[in-house]
Formats: structure tokens, sequence, C-alpha cells
């Protein structure tokens, strides 16, 4: 499989809560390859956690630290990363994006919200109807979301090996041998 990636970059889309990085450490493993993941990297940076950044200093500084992150990320090779929901929102995101293999795990709501009920690190689920807000959020991101070279649907009683294994095996179907002359 790797050498069919030939160390293209793995970039992991979605909705929180839907395994980005549980997902990406998996794929990583397999692969041999490095695992980054955005939110971590701008947590590292700023010693903030996501949280304190948008309370602080909003969410639009936090998408401008999370491109710089991303254009930083794209010149390596060989990484699976996982990325924050939001990150389709930025079109220039689009152009590190496309530098690798755009995968977005696509879960329905009402298993997001049953994983994030208890989750307080949300920034944007602090609001008096998550569920309501999670829809939203989906709603207004599918189009870009969609723009991903593959969707790997979960569904109820899906592990994270089980994505894991679903994105490997559907990798071949986007990526053609390159065959030597």
């Amino acid at each position: 499989m790797s050498s069919l990636l030939q160390g293209v970059n793995l970039y992991l889309i979605g909705m929180m809560g839907v395994g980005k990085t549980t997902v990406g450490r998996l794929l990583a493993k397999e692969l041999g390859y490095g695992f980054v993941d955005t939110d971590n990297v701008i947590a590292q940076l700023t010693g903030k956690s996501i949280n304190e950044l948008f309370a602080q200093e909003g969410e639009a500084k936090f998408r401008q630290l999370e491109s710089a992150v991303l254009s930083q990320v794209c010149a390596f090779t060989k990484l699976t990363i996982a990325t924050g929901g939001g990150i389709v929102l930025r079109q220039e995101n689009w152009g590190y994006l496309h530098h690798g293999l755009i995968v977005w795990l696509d879960t329905p709501v009402k298993i997001i919200y049953s994983r994030l009920t208890e989750d307080t690190t949300r920034p944007l689920l602090q609001d008096v109807d998550p569920q309501g807000k999670l829809r939203s959020l989906l709603e207004q991101r599918t189009p870009l979301y969609s723009q991903a070279d593959l969707r790997i649907t979960e569904r109820e009683g899906d592990t994270p090996e089980d994505i894991a294994k679903r994105v490997l095996q559907a990798i071949p179907s986007v990526l053609k041998p390159q065959v030597s002359h």
C-alpha cells in the first residue's frame, strides 16, 4: 500500500468527533507514516488549548493559525494528518490539502453527538442545542467535505479499526499505480 501511495500524505477531514485522530494514528501505523494532528500542533505552538484560543483570540485567529500549520505540514511526505473540522472553510487550505490524498470521515450526527455529549473541550459546541449546532455545521460543511478524494461513511457499530481498514481498502480506487517507462 505505501508503495502505491509513494509518500503522498493522507489528510483526514470531517466533523469534530468523527475519529480523525484515532483513525489517523491507526492509518499512520499501518502505512509506516508519521502522524500529525493539526489541533495538537496549534496547542503546542501557542501553549493554549483550542478552547482557550477560541475564547481569547476568536475563531478567525484560530483559522489563521490552522492554515499556517497546514502550509508547513504539506511540505513533508509520508504523513497521516488529522485536521480540524473547520479546516475546509478556508479556500487557501484546499491548495495545501490537494498536495495529498483527502479522506472525508463522514459520520452521522447522532453518532458524533453521542461521542461528544460529555466533551467540554469543543468550543463550537458550547451551545444550548449542541445536536442542532452539529447538524447545522455539517450542513454548512458537507459541500466542502464532499470535495475529498475519498468519502468513508461510518456505520453504527464501526470501530476505528474498521474505518481505518475501509480507508486502506479504498485508497487504490483513487490512486493509479505509477507505470515506469
